[in-house]
């Protein structure tokens, strides 16, 4: 054989043996791929597993709990005592949270911790039984008592209703005798008065020709009602509803159905019951009035008793 031979022949040699090689590798290759892929598969039937049983234990826990609930209001319902029960539900209520802790859960524990519950359950059940009997007892005595005492509960029922209606009828009737007695402003008017003391009537008014407001009315003939001092308070309401008030000048505040109302003046009046006429007097203060449509409202002793309204312009 000569030189060249030679040479072909080992380069065929060679391709063979790294043809070989690669076969090698690429079946050692296929070997860790499949192992891989039936340790993940052995891992998830693991991870299935373990779900399900964590979803059967907390699926038993809330059994427990929900039991756990209805004992402690039929117990409670029945007299009982709960504390150990309401300590109980504590209990299990932390053992439900930590069922998510995957470093301390544990099976066997839960499994005997649920025996525990259910061991518990089966012993209120026999003192719910004993609870139910002894109340079954003293419902007897009370429904002898009861019955002893009917005679007396109806005559004493009879008296609270008749002083109950008592008490109605002379509310209302004290309501109407209020109402009544409430008094009446009539023939309201108002006039202006300048600085000079001059007055003009009419109820449409010049800014610059009011200084001061004069309210007039008349209070209505009440025999229902007191003849004695009455305050009557002043409110005059400008176009925007806002009140003229300046407290250097005598206004104030009243309460009227529980809230506070500001008032632009304010007088006592000597009520004698003869149709008496009645004035009030309101200075601006040096401020002046905007144009628009005012609104006067009268008030005493809880009650609205007046209004009108006059403009400036």
């Amino acid at each position: 054989m000569d030189y060249n031979q030679e040479q072909k022949q080992d380069r065929k040699t060679l391709l063979w043996a790294a043809l070989a090689v690669l076969l090698l590798l690429n079946l050692v290759l296929v070997y860790f791929i499949y192992h891989e892929k039936q340790e993940n598969l052995a891992k998830d039937e693991i991870i299935t597993a373990k779900t399900e049983e964590v979803l059967s234990i907390k699926t038993k826990l809330d059994s427990i709990s929900a039991e756990l609930d209805v004992k402690i209001a039929e117990i409670q319902k029945l007299g009982g005592s709960v504390d150990s029960l309401v300590a109980l539900k504590e209990q299990l209520e932390k053992d439900k949270r930590e069922l998510k802790n995957a470093t301390t859960y544990s099976a066997a524990n839960y499994n005997k911790k649920i025996k525990s519950y259910e061991s518990i359950l089966s012993e209120k059940d026999s003192e719910i039984a004993t609870l139910r009997q002894q109340l079954g007892v003293a419902t007897t005595k009370n429904e002898e008592l009861s019955q002893k005492l009917t005679g007396l509960e109806s005559e004493k029922q009879l008296l609270a209703d008749s002083v109950t209606n008592y008490s109605v009828q002379n509310r209302e009737l004290s309501e109407k005798v209020n109402l009544a007695s409430a008094l009446k402003a009539e023939a309201l008017t108002v006039n202006a008065v300048n600085s000079k003391g001059k007055e003009r009537q009419g109820g449409k008014y010049k800014a610059k020709r009011i200084d001061k407001l004069r309210v007039n009315f008349k209070i209505a003939e009440n025999p229902v009602a007191k003849q004695n001092e009455k305050q009557i308070y002043l409110r005059i309401l400008d176009p925007d509803g806002a009140v003229l008030s300046d407290m250097a000048t005598g206004s104030g505040s009243f309460v009227h159905n529980g809230k506070e109302l500001i008032y632009s003046s304010s007088q006592v009046v000597n009520f004698d019951n003869s149709n008496q006429s009645v004035d009030i007097l309101y200075g601006r203060g040096g401020i002046p009035l905007k144009d628009g449509k005012y609104a006067i409202e009268l008030y005493s002793e809880g009650f609205k008793i007046g209004e009108g309204d006059f403009t400036v312009r």
